[in-house]
């Protein structure tokens, strides 16, 4: 296994951990800062992804960026990737349901796969699970919880509907 480097970012939400291998960026952990996971050996550093996943998520959370371009080194199974990319084809300023995720990788009766594997994204925000809702609009489960999932629709201007006095700023 590659070298595993890591740095902490703070931004609007909290400081998040980013994580890189040779191949690309590999997470993004929400606050609080996480211990690696087992079997893996994880340094704090520098590398040039990290440097550069810092420099794109400024700008997204300075409403300067609406997509990102990096290596991206996540590691699941097949299915998950698939339903990972997929989120990355969800436009800025919009959401999916579950439903329609489920349609777009042609697995129209999959929808808690779906979930399950939207649940397990390890790099939430570059690959936007946040934009995932429930059929009826509201908002489910989050890794970084629904105050802040509430908060990356808002930036994005994409908050569907009411979503009562718990996000409220």
């Amino acid at each position: 296994m590659g070298s595993i480097r890591f740095m902490h970012m703070p931004t609007p939400i909290g400081v998040l951990t980013l994580a890189a291998d040779d191949d690309g960026l590999r997470r993004i952990d929400f606050p609080p800062p996480r211990t690696p996971p087992a079997g893996e050996d994880w340094t704090e550093g520098d590398s040039d992804v990290l440097r550069e996943a810092r420099r794109q998520l400024d700008e997204y959370f300075a409403g300067e960026r609406r997509g990102f371009d990096l290596p991206l080194s996540p590691h699941g199974t097949d299915f998950q990737h698939e339903v990972w990319l997929t989120l990355a084809r969800i436009p800025y300023g919009e959401t999916w349901s579950y439903r329609d995720l489920a349609q777009r990788i042609g697995r129209p009766t999959a929808t808690r796969a779906v979930g399950a594997a939207n649940g397990r994204n390890p790099l939430p925000i570059v690959l936007p699970c946040h934009r995932v809702i429930g059929a009826d609009g509201s908002l489910t489960g989050f890794g970084g919880g629904l105050p802040t999932k509430a908060f990356l629709l808002r930036l994005e201007g994409a908050l569907p509907g009411d979503t009562g006095a718990l996000f409220q700023a």
